[in-house]
């Protein structure tokens, strides 16, 4: 994972590279984890109500270096992610 200003390069399984915007950010202390929610560039224009949004946890490089995104693991995880993530849209669109 290299970290830009809003974006990070994501890349999978096959190899290929995919520019995505973050979402957020959020601190576990009950994980001891930090988790990204991401979604590909360019999903915004498309459908704003369908973007396929990305959680991976990972662990912040050194300095400017980039991280390693690591898969979600446990239903725990996933729920206290979807919690989160339904906080943060809530309060999105609360804020318009």
């Amino acid at each position: 994972m290299e970290h830009g200003q809003n974006q990070i390069t994501v890349v999978d399984e096959q190899g290929n590279e995919q520019l995505c915007e973050i979402l957020f950010t959020f601190e576990s202390e009950e994980f001891g984890k930090s988790y990204v929610l991401y979604y590909p560039v360019g999903a915004e224009e498309d459908d704003a109500d369908d973007i396929e949004i990305h959680a991976s946890s990972f662990i912040p490089g050194e300095g400017d270096e980039g991280g390693n995104l690591d898969p979600i693991e446990t239903d725990e995880e996933w729920d206290m992610i979807e919690e989160m993530l339904n906080t943060f849209l809530e309060e999105d669109e609360g804020g318009e």
